[in-house]
């Protein structure tokens, strides 16, 4: 029986379907192909993982987790190789299981953790537990690397279903993916590999820098019980001993008059909650919601106008975050959300009390003063209460600010660049990878 006119061009535009982006090598190649991950791949599920067997460090077989998937991404890496538990061969003759092969790419198949669209590739025979799914290249059909980079492109949300999101074997087996012979596979694997490398090692950068600020924090501010700091800038050795006291005895604390949801508008002065200060802390962008101008400048006669060197620090959700209002910063906040800290920077420089809320003697203050097992919040009274350290040399405290500054800077640019290689990484699997509206076309 011949095959309609439509039935042809359709399926000669499956095997002619190209990448915007092709090497040189196979611009005249053959186009890719259109078919289902079970073409190329076999799917593998998880297996149920008993409590008895949880939590042992030794066993010839990692038993990887979701959580064994985000840790190693969380360091920059795509193949996995740390797991919180492992079993040995009898265990999993008992559980009736089969090892995962090397080279899967394998990645979450219910609940939220879908939505983060992490994937990793398995550097042993392994198991994976019953909320994990994995993808095996089938020899001679496709590459491990192909069928990761794939996976990327694959957004499994899509394809889930049910109040708790979840993707099953046969969802899978049926996404639609396309795929070039063997020989370009392995080029944009090794292309895009090396990307990942290169990403890999900028992530490692900025892990170091933040391990760095971290440890020198500890070292230039007193800790708890102590007098002095570890380190101190030779300038001011012999200077008088730091004085440590509640901020009630050092400024003004208070929040801002209350506005309600009912106010807010798409346009006029920003208006930001605590996750809004939590992304400028971050040095992030936002996009805010505003309140009209009349209301603003209402309330902020109510309660004052903030001002450069102001303090405000998040009381709910990621508690004690600090933002250092700056020079033009013109917003209004929400009332109690956020704790605001007037610094008129008679005794405490603004940049330096910025830090100072980044320490960890100030930090432990607020997570025991927020109460732990509970939905914690801190609050006004918390605030008055919390004690800072400092020296009173005002120049030593913006030596120990300008210190800081220079490598936040430092990690502002390492991070940006790290975004910008992921950035680029993106764009270029848009253009390596033929996209599913050509193959509606």
């Amino acid at each position: 029986m011949l095959m309609s006119n439509k039935a042809v061009v359709k399926q000669d535009a499956k095997l002619a379907l190209t990448p915007k982006l092709r090497f040189p090598e196979f611009r005249d190649a053959d186009g890719w192909r259109e078919g289902r991950i079970a073409d190329i791949a076999d799917v593998l599920q998880g297996y149920g993982f008993p409590e008895s067997y949880q939590g042992q460090t030794a066993g010839e077989y990692p038993f990887y987790k979701v959580s064994d998937i985000s840790n190693t991404l969380a360091i920059g890496k795509v193949f996995i190789k740390g797991a919180a538990n492992h079993i040995t061969e009898g265990v999993m003759k008992k559980l009736k299981a089969k090892p995962i092969p090397e080279g899967t790419t394998i990645f979450a198949k219910i609940g939220e953790a879908i939505r983060s669209n992490r994937r990793a590739i398995t550097t042993k025979p392994c198991l994976i537990d019953n909320n994990v799914a994995g993808v095996k290249r089938v020899e001679g059909k496709s590459t491990d690397l192909f069928m990761y980079f794939t996976m990327e492109t694959i957004s499994l949300i899509d394809y889930s279903g049910g109040a708790v999101p979840s993707v099953n074997k046969s969802a899978i087996e049926n996404i639609s993916v396309r795929f070039p012979k063997i020989e370009e596979q392995q080029k944009i694997a090794e292309c895009l590999s090396t990307l990942d490398e290169v990403i890999a090692a900028q992530s490692q950068k900025l892990d170091a820098l933040k391990t760095h600020k971290k440890g020198l924090m500890q070292q230039l501010f007193p800790r708890e019980g102590e007098t002095l700091p570890r380190i101190r800038f030779p300038e001011f050795l012999a200077a008088p001993k730091w004085v440590a006291m509640p901020l009630r005895e050092l400024l003004p604390i208070t929040s801002s008059k209350r506005v309600h949801e009912s106010d807010w508008t798409t346009e006029g002065v920003p208006f930001y909650r605590a996750r809004e200060i939590v992304a400028l802390h971050n040095r992030q962008k936002i996009s805010p919601l505003f309140i009209n101008e009349e209301l603003y400048k209402r309330n902020a006669k109510a309660s004052g106008e903030i001002a450069a060197g102001h303090l405000l620090v998040t009381g709910v959700g990621s508690i004690g975050v600090p933002y250092l209002v700056a020079d033009n910063d013109r917003f209004y906040f929400k009332d109690g959300n956020i704790i605001w800290l007037k610094n008129d920077g008679a005794r405490l420089l603004g940049k330096y009390l910025f830090y100072i809320y980044q320490t960890r003697y100030v930090q432990n203050q607020i997570t025991t003063m927020a109460g732990v097992g509970t939905v914690g919040t801190y609050t006004i009274d918390n605030a008055n209460k919390t004690i800072v350290a400092f020296p009173e040399d005002r120049n030593e405290q913006q030596r120990i600010a300008n210190c800081l500054t220079s490598l936040d800077d430092l990690i502002t640019a390492h991070s940006a660049k790290l975004s910008a290689l992921k950035t680029h990484k993106k764009g270029l699997m848009q253009q390596l990878f033929p996209s599913p509206e050509e193959v509606e076309a």
